[in-house]
C-alpha cells in the first residue's frame, strides 16, 4: 500500500530538496519517515524545522502511528525466509534466515561465519519453492574475506549458473568505519532499485574495534556502532530485507568460572540484533550453531558440516 507514494508527493520537497535526499540515500517515503530529524539535517543539509516537517509529513502520508496487534501479525505473515541449505540450521531459526530482521553470527576465526554468508548469497537467489526469494544479495566486506571462487563452487552444488549467481551479488570492500557507514547509506538506495533481499556485513565490528581501542574512547565507539546498527535495522524493516552480520568474540580475563569469551560490541549489538547465533568448532569439519538470543525461538543447537559444496547437514 505504501509503495505507491513518491517523495514528490510530500509537501515541501521540491527539485533541490529531492536531489539532496536522494544523494543522502533517502529515496523512498518509507526511508524518510523513519530517518531521525537530526540525522536528516546532516545528511540532506537542511534546517531542523524543515527536517521535522518532512519526516512528520512522510509519517502522515504512510499512516505510521499506533496499530493493532492483528495488523502487526499481518505484516509478519509477509516475512520472507532464506534457506541456509542446511535443514538443522534452518530449523534452529524456525524456517531460515528472516527478512525484516538482523541475524548476528558470532564466533572465532574458522567457525563458519563467512561460509554461511557466502552460502546465503547463493540461496537467496533460489526460487521460493526451493527456499530462496528469487532475489539478489549485497555484501559489505570489512576483512577481505569475500571469495567469488567459493560462491561459484557453492552455486554449482545448487545447480545454478555460477556466472549468473556472481552477477546477482553486489559487492563492496569497506576500508574503515566511516566508509562502512557510507556504504550502508548507499545500500539504502541500491536495495529497492535492485531487488536485493539479503544484506551481509562481514564483519560488522572489525573497524570499530581497531579504530577505537581502549576504554577512554569506548563511549564514542559504541555511539557510532549504534548508529550503524540502526542504519541496518531501518533497511531490514523498510525494504523487507534479511540483514546478516558477523561478529567476533573477545576474551574476558577476569572470568574464572564459565566461558571467558563473549561477543564483541557489548549491549549495542546485543540489543540491535534480532537473532544471535553462536558458532563454534567441533571435530574436523563439523560446527555447532547455538541460538543464544531470540524474541521467539527457544535456545537450541544445530550441527552442520563445511564441505567443498558448502554448508550441509551433518550425517
Amino acid at each position: 500500500m505504501s509503495m505507491k507514494y513518491d517523495l514528490r508527493d510530500i509537501e515541501g520537497i521540491g527539485p533541490a530538496t529531492l536531489e539532496k535526499l536522494k544523494s543522502a540515500g533517502i529515496t523512498t517515503v518509507e526511508a524518510l519517515a523513519v530517518t531521525p530529524p537530526r540525522l536528516l539535517m546532516e545528511l540532506a543539509d537542511i534546517t531542523e524545522d524543515k527536517a521535522l516537517k518532512l519526516t512528520q509529513r512522510a509519517r502522515e502520508l504512510l499512516g505510521i502511528s499506533f496499530t493493532t496487534a492483528r495488523e502487526v501479525l499481518e505484516k509478519r505473515n509477509k516475512i520472507g525466509y532464506i534457506t541456509s541449505g542446511c535443514k538443522a540450521l534452518d530449523s534452529l531459526l524456525g524456517k531460515g534466515f528472516e527478512t525484516q530482521a538482523i541475524t548476528e553470527l558470532i564466533g572465532e576465526y574458522g567457525s563458519g561465519k563467512t561460509q554461511i554468508c557466502h552460502q546465503l548469497c547463493v540461496t537467496v537467489q533460489l526460487p521460493l519453492e526451493k527456499g530462496g526469494l528469487g532475489a539478489k544479495a549485497l555484501f559489505i566486506d570489512t576483512e577481505g574475506t569475500f571469495r567469488p571462487e567459493r560462491i561459484a563452487q557453492i552455486a554449482e552444488s545448487f545447480d545454478l549458473d555460477p556466472t549468473e549467481v556472481l552477477n546477482n551479488i553486489i559487492y563492496a570492500r569497506a576500508y574503515n568505519s566511516d566508509h562502512q557507514m557510507l556504504l550502508a547509506d548507499e545500500a539504502a538506495r541500491l536495495v529497492p532499485e535492485n531487488n536485493i533481499k539479503l544484506l551481509v556485513v562481514d564483519s560488522v565490528i572489525t573497524h570499530f574495534r581497531s579504530e577505537y581501542p581502549g576504554r577512554e574512547v569506548l563511549a564514542v565507539r559504541q555511539q557510532k556502532l549504534n548508529q550503524h546498527i540502526h542504519q541496518l535495522l531501518r533497511i531490514a524493516d523498510i525494504y523487507d530485507v534479511a540483514v546478516v552480520v558477523t561478529n567476533q568474540i573477545q576474551s574476558t580475563p577476569d572470568v574464572f568460572f564459565g566461558n571467558p569469551n563473549k561477543p564483541a560490541g557489548g549491549n549495542v549489538l546485543a540489543h540491535g540484533s534480532t537473532y544471535r547465533i553462536w558458532l563454534r568448532k567441533a571435530k574436523e569439519s563439523r560446527r555447532i550453531a547455538r541460538i543464544i538470543d531470540s524474541p521467539m525461538h527457544p535456545e537450541g543447537e544445530a550441527l552442520f558440516v563445511i564441505t567443498p559444496a558448502g554448508i550441509k547437514d551433518a550425517e
